[in-house]
């Protein structure tokens, strides 16, 4: 991944002052890719300003994201490594709710702020774990010094849980390589001759996928036959599997993909259907390189992409399939999304801008105890 560079504007250590320690906590093993790259984005950047950063996360996020080659040490998600980690700090950052309680745990008996990023938690479920959930929100919000959200539903809902201070604060993660060579990557997909649809991320509820295979069965009557390919992997795998045979549905799961930008890249279309999302990496990358994107009106996805996307209802096969159909028959209102696509995405902050509004919030919370 890239690095970006130091602003002009963020001095580096002031000449004299022992250099800031800070701790980017993750949730446990299952952290999702976007907090994950959000931190390894934001590792980079401290770092470059002279910040010595721990991050505490699961051993397997960081063969993936590597944070210690971004300049950070790195701690085990354990328990003791993390209380160890936490004592030793200026400010600890955790990433999600859940990150936050077990970062807030780990802070009992120090007086370390604590800030929050409220960029991977969905709405709470109904029932039980429902209450269980705001319970935790509640305390979190009120555990945290400064919380941050990525969009302004979340900052509405951290400070309806009983946030002290909380702000918006839009996540940058970097744009991923896309100079693979697109009739190779569709040749090896079988679509050399067909529009090429592509959903990412992992197969689980909240991702919406069923809905998405609904809509896959209105497009058999298409001619050329698309494909959908979806890259992820999750516990929803053998139950969609079973679906796509026995209907005979376009579709192909490619499991989890490292080039799963080169396979966006090649699309004539991606598709977002989730149930929920903040700051989608799919929505991000998709418009970023000007493939058209059609995605359900959720969270705080409206505000991402504003007029750089087809928006439809949560949970409408119907309407999922018949914007994603009229867009294939339609090439020059994929070109015009493509192009509002990428103004949307210029319109968006930079990984600079991310890591300097951190660090302000960071020197705030130092000026406050000192």
């Amino acid at each position: 991944m890239s690095s970006s560079p130091v602003s002009a504007s963020v001095p580096a250590q002031p000449y004299g002052r022992p250099p800031l320690r800070t701790v980017q906590v993750l949730g446990g093993g299952g952290a999702a890719a976007g907090s994950s790259a959000h931190v390894r984005s934001l590792t980079t950047g401290l770092a470059a300003r002279g910040v010595r950063v721990t991050v505490c996360a699961s051993v397997e996020a960081e063969g993936e994201y590597d944070f210690t080659g971004a300049g950070a040490q790195f701690a085990p998600d354990a328990v003791s490594a993390l209380r160890a980690a936490c004592a030793g700090a200026d400010v600890v950052h955790a990433h999600g709710v859940r990150a936050g309680m077990r970062a807030a745990l780990a802070l009992r008996g120090h007086r370390v702020p604590l800030v929050v990023s409220w960029h991977g938690d969905g709405p709470a479920a109904a029932g039980a774990l429902g209450r269980l959930s705001r319970i935790l929100e509640r305390q979190v919000a009120r555990a945290a010094a400064v919380v941050l959200g990525a969009s302004s539903d979340q900052v509405d809902l951290a400070r309806l849980r009983g946030a002290r201070d909380a702000r918006l604060a839009p996540v940058a993660v970097p744009a991923a390589g896309t100079d693979a060579d697109a009739g190779k990557v569709r040749a090896e997909l079988g679509a050399v001759e067909r529009p090429l649809l592509i959903a990412v991320g992992s197969l689980v509820p909240h991702r919406g996928y069923s809905v998405l295979l609904d809509a896959a069965r209105e497009w058999r009557t298409l001619e050329p036959l698309p494909l959908l390919v979806i890259a992820g992997e999750g516990p929803l795998r053998a139950e969609l599997s079973r679906r796509i045979e026995a209907e005979g549905l376009p579709v192909r799961l490619l499991g989890r993909r490292r080039d799963a930008a080169q396979l966006l890249a090649a699309a004539d279309v991606a598709v977002l259907p989730s149930r929920w999302e903040e700051r989608a990496l799919l929505a991000q990358e998709a418009l970023r390189v000007g493939v058209p994107l059609v995605a359900t009106a959720v969270g705080g996805v409206p505000e991402l992409v504003g007029e750089g996307a087809a928006l439809v209802p949560d949970g409408d096969a119907r309407a999922l399939g018949s914007a994603v159909a009229g867009l294939l028959a339609d090439p020059d209102r994929r070109a015009a999304l493509a192009a509002a696509g990428r103004a949307q995405a210029a319109t968006w902050p930079s990984e600079d801008d991310t890591v300097a509004q951190v660090l302000s919030v960071y020197d705030e919370l130092m000026e406050r105890r000192r």
